[in-house]
């Protein structure tokens, strides 16, 4: 996602929120379930285990008048990158990892009682772990993002050309398995791309790696969104298609069942009118998602982001504005969010 700015016989607790046995615990509300010790776990026993969360993207930087719509659970905070030069990890880039200004905005979004999540990665700058030299450096970034944060919640966004550069993945696998080892808390999900036939070799080498070097993974988020522009029909349909598809690959992969791999996924759309042309996700597109997750009880939904979550200004060109601050739908602000929510 853009710049706000611009099946192995070794298997241990590749999906923490299922697997028996693994290290749990959360300080404080998730959106990610805990293992239960010597079974498979299941939702929160304070949550209806049909509940599906609604987890946004948000600026990390800047506040939108749409953050709070919808109540959501937890905020993923875009995104924490390389400053462009070497190893430390700053918010799109440019902002110190311990700017005020950061920190006071993450405050606010926790005053509903929300927990946040930082994203690292996304589709634009470097990601970490295509700067950083060596495992120790990399797990000491991004601890670095977490503590500075004050989360014990990693989304790993990874696409493009850093989806198939084989050397990062394996780094990254490694220095996020040495983070929990020493956050046994530390709950881990990875947010790839994904077509209506479901994820790509390059997004199923990321989680083979992850299953090699015996990472946590509580949730595969899927970006159900940039199909090209051959696909031009219903986006809502097309997300469902895509999740079962993945579905499939991930009970294939980490020799799943069938609800496990249900509860391991999270699906993230890009709300209204898409830069890829004939893609527009509309608000009933949000409903029909929304109603199979928690058919099919997804860990989470989400979208991009909350600042697309509102109308354009009259005047103003909606197919170049599809990055940035508005939808290019006819809505009230908001209404995405409590689609989603709802």
């Amino acid at each position: 996602m853009r710049s706000l700015l611009t099946k192995t016989a070794g298997l241990t607790c590749l999906f923490a929120l299922t697997a028996t046995g693994c290290s749990a615990g959360s300080g404080g509300s998730s959106d990610a379930a805990a293992p239960a010790a010597g079974k498979a776990a299941s939702p929160r026993a304070t949550e209806k285990t049909s509940t599906t969360s609604y987890a946004p993207y948000v600026s990390a930087t800047t506040a939108a008048a749409t953050d709070s719509a919808g109540s959501p659970t937890t905020y993923n905070l875009a995104f924490v990158i390389s400053d462009g030069s070497g190893c430390t990890p700053k918010w799109n880039g440019t902002y110190a990892i311990g700017d005020t200004a950061v920190k006071n905005r993450i405050a606010g979004l926790r005053k509903s009682g929300a927990t946040v999540r930082v994203s690292f990665g996304g589709a634009s700058g470097k990601e970490l772990a295509a700067a950083c030299g060596s495992v120790a450096a990399l797990a000491r970034a991004y601890g670095q993002a977490l503590d500075a944060a004050g989360a014990d919640q990693a989304d790993f966004d990874i696409e493009g050309d850093e989806l198939t550069d084989s050397a990062s993945v394996a780094l990254r696998s490694q220095a996020v398995r040495e983070l929990q080892r020493q956050r046994p808390e530390l709950r881990v999900s990875f947010t790839l791309p994904v077509m209506p036939s479901g994820l790509d070799a390059d997004s199923l080498a990321l989680l083979q790696s992850a299953n090699t070097y015996d990472v946590q993974v509580s949730t595969v988020n899927l970006m159900t969104m940039d199909y090209g522009e051959s696909y031009t029909g219903d986006m809502g349909a097309y997300a469902i298609t895509a999740a079962k598809a993945a579905h499939t690959q991930l009970e294939k992969v980490f020799d799943l069942s069938d609800a496990v791999a249900w509860q391991g996924m999270a699906l993230t759309s890009m709300v209204g009118v898409n830069d890829v042309a004939g893609e527009t996700f509309t608000l009933s597109d949000a409903a029909q998602v929304r109603a199979f997750a928690e058919e099919k009880k997804i860990a989470w939904v989400s979208m991009w982001s909350t600042f697309r979550d509102q109308p354009c200004r009259q005047g103003e060109s909606s197919q170049d504005d599809a990055a940035t601050d508005c939808s290019g739908v006819s809505q009230s602000a908001g209404a995405f969010a409590r689609a989603f929510a709802e």
